[in-house]
């Protein structure tokens, strides 16, 4: 399908400018349950991966038509700011000078304490519980201790190959960006579906575009755990109902403040705790939402491929999309 937002009138936003409505502790719990897909599939620490099956990744592939293709990791990081308060390493170890013979090689190490607001990366499922619990009810005490995760690791994941869908809020909205704090709800969801041509269906990779990076290009850096714009906690039954098996965004999918008393990313509790959804964190969309509103088609191949780490609690990552 192909759409051209900016040729209609953009659809009122259903949430306003805040990261409301305020949601209970009693209300959060009860849409946990509600989305909750515990005990589903026989190789549970693959969660919703489980989903995408050849047939789905046969039809992804051909879907493929100018073979542009569009990375989306941001730059490795080694700068300390308000988003990344533990700068990623990278020194060299060898410059060539001491070998012999030829040729001469030179050598970098790095590394990363990934899982913050400066790297792009995957959440597993061993990375997020709630009261306790892991993914499939599993309780994470038992399940990860210092050595890494016995359940749930980034290694059982392996690589996902399948149809991808941005949801381009700002093109749908005609600003430039989301103001952080902004939350996008479930009918900011369909309302952009509609807008850009595009239906979210079972097995997809739906990538939230808030504009996140073009405004720290253009404003300068912000602590986005403070205040960056995802989403609401509404708009989770509807991603549960039409099957996904990735979240991801230029943030990292939740609207901060929260919404919800007592959690302080209630979307990553529902996504990896109760629907088995890995999470993809830090993007940068800026390229894909220009490659995409060129192609006047906002769904593309996604080709995500952690790296193989046993017991991880995920990756650093650098996922493709193929146009």
């Amino acid at each position: 399908m192909s759409s051209n937002p900016a040729a209609a009138p953009p659809p009122e936003p259903t949430s306003g400018s805040g990261n409301g409505p305020a949601v209970s502790r009693r209300e959060f719990d009860g849409l946990f349950g509600t989305v909750r897909t515990w005990g589903r599939w026989g190789r549970a620490d693959r969660g919703a991966w489980n989903r995408v099956t050849e047939d789905h990744v046969r039809r992804a592939v051909a879907g493929v038509r100018s073979g542009v293709v569009v990375p989306m990791a941001l730059p490795w990081n080694t700068r300390p700011g308000p988003d990344n308060q533990k700068p990623a390493l990278h020194h060299m170890t060898d410059l060539g000078d001491v070998e012999s013979p030829e040729p001469t090689t030179h050598k970098d190490f790095i590394a990363a304490d990934y899982h913050g607001k400066g790297v792009t990366h995957l959440d597993a499922l061993s990375h997020i519980a709630y009261r306790g619990l892991l993914y499939d009810g599993r309780p994470a005490r038992e399940a990860v201790d210092a050595g890494g995760a016995r359940f749930g690791a980034v290694s059982e994941l392996g690589p996902l190959v399948t149809r991808g869908v941005l949801l381009d809020l700002p093109a749908v909205l005609r600003v430039p960006w989301l103001e952080p704090g902004r939350a996008v709800r479930a009918g900011d969801v369909v309302a952009a579906e509609e807008a850009l041509g595009v239906t979210i269906g079972e097995g997809d990779a739906v990538l939230l575009r808030s504009g996140h990076v073009r405004r720290r290009r253009e404003l300068g850096a912000w602590d986005p755990g403070a205040a960056s714009a995802g989403f609401h906690v509404d708009a989770v039954p509807l991603l549960a109902e039409r099957g996904i098996a990735l979240l991801g965004g230029d943030g990292d999918s939740d609207v901060r403040p929260s919404p919800v008393e007592g959690v302080h990313s209630p979307v990553h509790a529902l996504a990896v705790a109760a629907m088995g959804v890995p999470l993809l964190d830090n993007l940068d969309l800026e390229a894909l939402a220009d490659a995409t509103a060129e192609a006047g088609r906002y769904e593309f191949l996604l080709v995500v491929a952690p790296l193989n780490v046993p017991g991880g609690t995920g990756s650093p990552v650098n996922p493709v999309a193929v146009l």
